[in-house]
């Protein structure tokens, strides 16, 4: 899983899955869910998330894999 945030356009993509993403719904203004195509979750898209998200603080519990700070 990946989490990417780009400032230029305010944006968040949480990257659940490295399969390519073949169809997108949008869930809420803004935020769009992105599926494979067997019907699954891939990815979580959400615009001015700025302004829907703290950006400010990132806590993570109980993950049991390697974090990679960028």
């Amino acid at each position: 899983m990946k989490i990417n945030y780009y400032p230029e356009t305010d944006s968040l993509y949480i990257d659940l899955s490295s399969t390519t993403s073949v169809e997108t719904r949008e869930i809420s203004a803004g935020v769009n869910l992105d599926y494979d195509n067997k019907g699954e979750l891939v990815g979580i898209d959400i615009d001015n998330a700025g302004k829907k998200l703290d950006l400010k603080e990132l806590t993570i519990s109980q993950i049991p894999a390697k974090i990679n700070v960028r």
